[in-house]
């Protein structure tokens, strides 16, 4: 059955529109932390639908959120009604954002909510200019492809913005990447400056930043880049807006936010995945000037519908009620403990926070990506009933970030397959 839906796949599908393992796998059940596939085979989760099952799958309150909202009968009414969840769940983040005077608009994704923040930030401005991190990825629409700064990621030369792009998001293989932390941040703070003084008009609208680069391979620069960064923007009038759509609602253990880490407040942010625990939710949380800049009507079809707010709603109660930022700190350092102690021959680095960790894979003493490896670790750990992703600029970097309701004896799980596969793939390749 799987042979014959893949070959339906490939017929009706896109071919850019991959799948994951030799033999991809259909996903027909899941409970807590754990999905069966329709040949009957469990899996620990470690990657959450790229992060976006944040608390895990079947979890009872959020289905009776949304359960009661489909009870009403009102699955969409639109955003030209007043619609009470909306407005309940924008007071929230627009509390927890700590944005001055903050306005928040909701939409269907990360993707829409990073187009609608260029937007603004462009219409603000009055400046079609846009600087954006190397090794970023922030979507797949038009306007975020263009200031995606991953080769593997950008489909098109063709562009709404001039974009320049600026050091510091992926220190690994960054010609800085020996400084000290804060020669580093010096130096990357440097590059900006010249970046803005060499390669644009100087009427730059927005830097935009992932705190962690998610699909770039979970890597990310020191804390206070972005607070160094932001100092220099502010001179220059440039809006700052922080990609939050895998950092934030606490997956990184430390803070609520990822940009909390740098001690600084953008903006703007964006958000989407963690919030909908599946359902479909993004958006924008702002400045309330910035929000309101537009001159003419919007409004977005099924952004901030009931059903969404429903969910969303629950998740973050879900959140606050059992404590999460708190285990997504713990399970994260288990886990980043445990994967060092391992010290592979083919791995670089192992790097993150919290529930966002990057493993780095190197052929054995170079630093050249070894691309067969993380292909084969895809292979090795689900064989042996783990799911886990990749990424980076050359697809060589393991991507872990499993539920934010992980326990320690699911971690110590799934770092002991890792560990286990790390040393088959080592020796499979040797």
């Amino acid at each position: 059955m799987t042979d014959e839906l893949l070959t339906r796949h490939r017929a009706v599908m896109p071919s850019w529109m991959s799948l994951l393992y030799e033999e991809p796998i259909e996903i027909v059940h899941a409970h807590d932390r754990r999905m069966t596939d329709s040949q009957g085979r469990t899996y620990l989760d470690f990657f959450a639908g790229v992060l976006t099952n944040s608390m895990g799958y079947d979890v009872a309150e959020i289905g009776d959120a949304v359960r009661k909202q489909l009870d009403t009968g009102i699955l969409h009414t639109s955003t030209l009604y007043l619609i009470r969840s909306q407005v309940e769940l924008a007071e929230r983040i627009a509390k927890l954002s700590n944005i001055p005077d903050a306005k928040v608009f909701f939409t269907n994704s990360g993707s829409e909510a990073n187009d609608t923040a260029l937007m603004l930030a462009t219409q603000y401005r009055r400046s079609n200019q846009v600087l954006a991190m190397r090794n970023s990825y922030h979507g797949r629409s038009f306007g975020t492809v263009a200031i995606t700064g991953n080769r593997g990621w950008s489909a098109s030369a063709l562009s709404p913005v001039k974009v320049n792009y600026v050091h510091g998001g992926y220190r690994y293989r960054s010609p800085f990447r020996d400084m000290t932390d804060a020669d580093y941040i010096d130096a990357c703070v440097a590059d900006l400056v010249d970046v803005l003084d060499t390669a644009t008009a100087g009427d730059v609208a927005c830097l935009i930043a992932e705190p962690i680069q998610g699909v770039g391979g979970f890597s990310l620069p020191p804390d206070g880049l972005f607070r160094a960064m932001k100092e220099v923007l502010d001179s220059y009038g440039v809006l700052f807006i922080s990609d939050e759509v895998q950092t934030g609602w606490g997956r990184t253990g430390e803070h609520f936010w990822g940009i909390e880490a740098h001690g600084v407040t953008p903006d703007m942010m964006t958000f989407a995945k963690g919030l909908g625990n599946g359902l479909a939710v993004g958006g924008v949380v702002a400045r309330g000037d910035v929000l309101d800049c537009f001159q003419a009507q919007s409004f977005s079809t099924f952004g901030g519908n009931p059903v969404s707010m429903a969910g969303a709603t629950a998740v973050l109660d879900y959140i606050n009620d059992h404590n999460l930022q708190a285990n997504c700190a713990a399970r994260g350092a288990q886990l980043l403990s445990g994967l060092r102690a391992a010290d592979s021959p083919i791995v670089a680095e192992v790097r993150g926070k919290g529930l966002m960790i990057g493993i780095e894979l190197i052929k054995p003493g170079t630093t050249t990506p070894n691309v067969p490896a993380a292909a084969r670790m895809l292979e090795e750990t689900k064989k042996r009933g783990l799911l886990i992703g990749k990424g980076g600029l050359h697809g060589n970097v393991l991507r872990l970030g499993p539920p934010m309701t992980l326990t320690a004896e699911e971690a110590q799980e799934g770092l002991d397959i890792l560990i286990d596969a790390l040393a088959a793939t080592n020796a499979a390749l040797a």
